[in-house]
């Protein structure tokens, strides 16, 4: 486990970012007092990834939904943190950011229906121009109109998805780069985002042992997990020479794998011999050697935790060959299931008019979609007490 003092994520090593952004966080009647008084917003699960994006010195707003009332304006103070043993109402909401204001503290009633007239959601991350508004709002200023699109920042943190239909329209987010959009087969730094807030707390271990152009490091980087990645022939410092079928880690040492391995040999990674992207998917070889890197990702995944894995199908030369589920029988015999993700392909190269003419024209279908395969190790994910009432409804 020595690699991971090496290349694991420290919180000073995030980089700083220069332009301010605006957050309005939601209270009630119970939390209010509590809240202003310790200078603190606190959160759960579901709003854990919009509190982490905050950074020191960005605005901060109170919404009151009993009240209808928003208070502030608040500054971030230092950065977000994650305790789970923190005292405030007994430690149920683990995700913090304090914050500090330099005036009285102002209040607006009927805050939703400024919400409307600006046609925005307290859920919702705003510009720099967006926080000055609603601070505007808030001391009584005549306020210039905006576009929404001046208010809203919609490309700061990737939306957490909701459903098994996941589509994405940059490969990036944010202000700096996840990875190399020029690289063969990237990975989108939007499922590596959705997977980690799913699955892993601030501080856990993400495992990458087919790194490729680095985009599992640079979102845990940007999202507060200690990272460590591998691959055959690495492509920047930060990634570790390592075979997936031998990774050089102690067993039950990780908290999250992810792979985005081959698909197959239709894409030319590097000229390693040892590469499995040298292997057709026609072959049965192919399969078993990627079998290898799951009993690997077995060893050293902890007992509880799970292991997501995106892959495509192919059709090429006249064949389909249904890869996904091929991937999914071979990942069931070491895991459990959890779920089953279908991710939209946007940037492919076949997806031109050239490729859809073919496709018509030949009778074929291009590849439309990923497989990202979600599996446990044990009882994974399985959370313990949770109640849901479901409905039932006549056809």
């Amino acid at each position: 486990m020595g690699f991971l003092s090496s290349v694991g994520v420290e919180k000073s090593e995030v980089k700083k970012h220069f332009v301010r952004h605006g957050f309005i966080f939601a209270c009630t009647d119970k939390s209010e007092e509590t809240l202003l008084s310790n200078r603190i917003i606190l959160t759960g699960k579901n709003y854990a990834n919009k509190l982490f994006a905050v950074k020191e010195g960005d605005f901060i707003f109170l919404y009151n939904l009993d009240k209808d009332v928003l208070y502030g304006t608040f500054t971030a103070k230092g950065e977000p943190g994650y305790d789970k043993g923190i005292p405030i109402f007994e430690g149920r909401y683990p995700y913090y950011i304090r914050f500090e204001t330099t005036q009285t503290i102002k209040k607006v009633e009927k805050a939703s229906s400024i919400f409307r007239s600006l046609n925005i959601s307290w859920r919702d991350i705003l510009t720099e121009k967006g926080a000055l508004l609603i601070k505007s709002i808030l001391e009584g200023r005549a306020i210039n109109r905006l576009r929404r699109e001046d208010v809203i920042d919609d490309k700061y943190i990737p939306p957490m998805m909701t459903t098994t239909l996941w589509d994405y329209p940059y490969q990036s987010y944010g202000y700096t780069k996840k990875g190399n959009n020029k690289y063969p087969g990237v990975t989108p730094a939007f499922i590596i985002y959705n997977l980690i807030w799913r699955y892993t707390e601030p501080g856990e271990i993400v495992c990458d042992p087919m790194a490729g152009s680095g985009t599992t490091i640079d979102v845990c980087l940007e999202e507060r997990r200690r990272v460590v990645a591998f691959d055959i022939v690495p492509t920047r410092k930060d990634i570790i020479q390592a075979d997936a079928r031998n990774i050089p880690l102690k067993d039950e040492t990780v908290d999250l794998v992810f792979i985005d391995s081959p698909y197959g040999d239709n894409i030319k990674y590097n000229d390693h011999p040892l590469n499995i992207g040298h292997i057709p998917a026609s072959s049965e070889e192919f399969y078993e050697e990627l079998e290898k890197v799951m009993q690997e990702c077995h060893r050293i995944l902890k007992k509880g935790k799970v292991l997501a894995w995106l892959i495509g199908d192919q059709w090429a030369k006249g064949e389909y060959i249904p890869v996904g589920f091929k991937i999914y029988e071979r990942l069931t015999k070491y895991f459990s299931p959890v779920d089953v993700v279908c991710v939209v392909r946007r940037n492919q190269a076949s997806n031109t008019p050239f490729w859809h003419s073919k496709a018509l024209q030949h009778n074929f279908y291009l590849r439309g979609f990923k497989y990202l395969i979600i599996v446990g190790k044990d009882e994974s994910v399985k959370k313990k007490g949770t109640k849901i009432r479901w409905n039932f409804y006549e056809r």
